[in-house]
This record gives C-alpha cells, structure tokens and sequence, in this order.
C-alpha cells in the first residue's frame, strides 16, 4: 500500500512539474504575442504595410493556436470528460489555427519576394486590400480539411446522442477514414507550402547574388525566408509526426506515448511560437522600437 501511494505521489508529482513546465511558456509567449498585436493596434501606421498587416494575422493565429493547444494539453492532464460537440468544436478549431501558421509564412515569403525581386510593382501588387483576400484564402484553405471532416462526422456517425469523452482529436474522429483524409490534406499543405517558400528562398538567393545596390535590404530579406523554412519545417515534422504515430500508437507502450507526446507538444508546438517574436519584432528596426516602449509600458522610451 505504502509504495502504490508513492508511485501515485511520484506519478502526481511528475505530472504537475510537466503541465507548469509547459503552461508557463505558453503563458510568456501569449503575453509577449498579445503585446505586438495590442502594438500593432495602436499604430495604424505600420498596418497600411501587407508585411505588418501579415504580421498581425500571423500572431493572432498563432497565439490562438497556443491558446487552444495549451488547453487540450491541460484537458488530457487533468482527464477532463465532455460533450462530443464541444471538444469537436476546440479541435477544429485547433487543426484549422495550426495550418495558419505554414499558410501565413508561405504568404509572407511571396510578399517578401515581391519586394525584392519586383520593388518598382510592389506597391501596387501588395496592397491591403489583397493582403485581406489573401487572408480569407488561407482560412478557406486550411478550414477545408476540418469542414470536410466535419461533413463525414455528421454523415457518417450517430450525432443525436451526445457522449461525454476525454477530448482528444482520436477520440472524436475514430474512423479510419478520418485518419486517411488527415495525412492526405497533410502531405498537400506540406508540398504547396514547401514550393513556395523553397522557390521565394531561391530566386532572393538568386537577387542576393546579383544585387548591386540595396544589398543590405536584400540580404535581410534572404534571411528572413530562411527563416521562415527553418520555422516550416518545424511547424511540418509537428503536423506529419503526429499524423503519421496516430495510426500506431495502439502497439506503443501507453506511458511511453505520453512521454513522446509531451516532447512533441513541448518541442514542435510550444518552442516555434517564439521564433515569430525573435524574427520580426526584434528583427524589424521600426517595430522593436515601438514593441519596447509598450513592453516596457512606456517607462524605458519617451
């Protein structure tokens, strides 16, 4: 009896040290991504560029997403119980906001593209007004795969009765053909996406090369589009990993998924979300100036 209730205590303990060690970022990142937007706001000037407009989209999702996920992640911890519709709902809502993340940096490469290799057009090709019907294509495109799941849940399933479930995406859509959509849909966000982040890479490569003046501006910009690859790549092992493991996680020792699956969401979900505070708001000469004076809440800028 006395070591089932240490094991127990140990087990408990293990588990609390784990959920503060992932909520705790969690809640820096939210604060640090809530400041840039709440900066954002408040100078109009910076969203009549589609480079800030972007910006503002990408921490709006992207803190939504960790928002989402760190709650998921709270809900397995605890062994929350709830209704079907309700935890259909968070994970829906959690898939969509993940494919955001590639989707806006693909966008953002273009838009840098533009910039670099078409400086004399890009005024009139990046307008607002098309940075925002491209934003309504990103959330069409990365909805569809949840909507289309949706649509076969409601088919396919007996939804008049509402079950109380441990809210995770496997316990929800438990069909195969659930599994199969999602790794297809997967594999096409990661081709699409991978093209054109590689060919903008490539061709400001290629500018950097043969650039003659401006060579600072370029270079930066060729910079900035690695970075986006290295931040898709992790963003992409997170979504094919898990997709992928789903399938076999019934021959996996059950606390050796738990391991596996804190490490992914510790490594892959949590840790990308800070690279878009390091690459742009600290980056940017423009915005670090005006992101400081509100971290600081005024005090360090005049």
């Amino acid at each position: 009896m006395n070591d089932s209730s240490e094991g127990t205590q140990v087990m408990s303990f293990h588990t609390t040290a784990k959920a503060l060690l992932s909520t705790l970022p969690c809640l820096l990142f939210l604060y640090v991504n809530l400041v840039m937007l709440y900066a954002l706001l408040k100078t109009p000037l910076l969203l009549e560029s589609s480079r800030y407009v972007l910006f503002c989209h990408l921490l709006f999702t992207e803190s939504l997403q960790l928002f989402l996920s760190m709650l998921l992640y709270i809900f397995a911890v605890t062994m929350v119980t709830m209704i079907n519709y309700v935890c259909m709902i968070i994970v829906m809502l959690a898939s969509i906001t993940l494919k955001m993340s590639p989707l806006n940096l693909a966008v953002m490469s273009l838009e840098r593209y533009i910039a670099i290799c078409f400086p004399l057009r890009h005024a009139d090709i990046a307008t607002t007004r098309r940075t925002g019907i491209a934003i309504a294509v990103m959330w069409t495109v990365g909805s569809f795969d949840s909507f289309t799941q949706l649509f076969l849940f409601v088919s396919l399933e007996n939804t008049s009765i509402p079950m109380q479930r441990f809210c995770y995406r496997n316990n929800v859509f438990r069909l195969q053909i659930y599994s199969t959509l999602n790794k297809a849909f997967t594999i096409v966000y990661f081709v699409l996406v991978s093209t054109i982040i590689i060919y903008t890479y490539i061709a400001i490569m290629i500018t950097v090369k043969s650039a003659s003046s401006n060579v600072r501006n370029v270079s930066k910009a060729h910079k900035t589009v690695l970075l986006h690859l290295i931040q898709l790549c992790l963003c992409l092992t997170s979504s094919l990993f898990s997709t992928i493991s789903s399938s076999d996680q019934s021959n996996i020792d059950p606390a050796m998924v738990v391991h596996v699956q804190y490490a992914l969401f510790v490594g892959l979900i949590i840790f990308p979300k800070c690279l878009s505070p390091l690459i742009y708001g600290l980056r940017d000469n423009t915005f670090r100036y005006v992101f400081k004076n509100y971290f600081t809440f005024g005090c360090r800028y005049s």
